[in-house]
């Protein structure tokens, strides 16, 4: 799992890791019952504060889904249509669970040394492994990869389709991409830079606060973050 950094941090113990707003992090454990993730950052692991990140959504990741919850949500489902769970067997780690139409097939996932692998490939992170098997097969009998279902499109829904109110609550948004257009009213913005959202009533512009600067922006150039 992916996070964005909220807020800037300095560690002060050896077990932590510092980084600075706007980072992407990778989230390699949560615990319900701690204030602090397992979390990696160019190659460093280590704890980061729950509350200084914000997890990146991916309409794949069910959690902690049963395997046999998972069979009913993906059984007749188009072949490929998956979700990714937290493992029943093993603790910590995770398996892809697929449709192949008629019965679903479960994949688990080995980690070892930040590296993520089903087969032969390693990723260095769940999304890396995702986003490989969209395009080769992640079956061995037959040719089936990974897509995603209409009803778990969130992350490509326009953000104007969206709840007007659920977004009003958002004070922060993630850039999906750089923005750089030539007009001076508009918010200049780089791929991962976090927002400050100042203004989102209307559907066709929001107004934000990035890096000193104030401007305007189209809202599908970003993802907002509920904390």
């Amino acid at each position: 799992m992916e996070a964005v950094a909220l807020f800037s941090f300095a560690a002060s113990e050896a077990d932590e890791i510092s980084f600075q707003k706007g980072d992407i992090i990778k989230v390699t454990e949560m615990e319900d019952d701690s204030c602090w993730v397992t979390a990696e950052i160019q190659g460093k692991r280590g704890y980061v504060p729950e509350n200084y990140i914000s997890l990146l959504p991916y309409p794949w990741f069910a959690g902690r889904v049963s395997r046999l919850e998972a069979e009913k949500r993906l059984q007749w489902q188009d072949p490929g249509v998956f979700l990714v769970r937290e493992s029943e067997s093993a603790p910590g780690d995770f398996s892809v669970s697929v449709s192949y139409g008629e019965r679903v097939e479960h994949f688990r996932v080995l980690e070892g040394g930040g590296q993520y692998c089903i087969w032969d490939e390693s990723f260095r992170s769940l999304n890396r492994l995702v986003d490989f098997y969209r395009t080769h097969s992640i079956a061995v009998e037959k040719v089936v990869c990974l897509r995603d279902p209409a009803a778990f499109f969130f992350k490509h829904t326009p953000v104007s389709c969206l709840c007007s109110v659920s977004v009003q609550k958002a004070r922060l948004a993630h850039a999906l991409c750089d923005y750089t257009p030539p007009q001076t009213a508009n918010l200049h913005f780089l791929r991962g830079d976090v927002i400050d959202l100042l203004d989102c009533s209307s559907s066709l512009a929001w107004r934000g606060r990035c890096r000193g600067r104030v401007g305007i922006f189209p809202p599908e150039y970003v993802q907002p973050l509920y904390h």
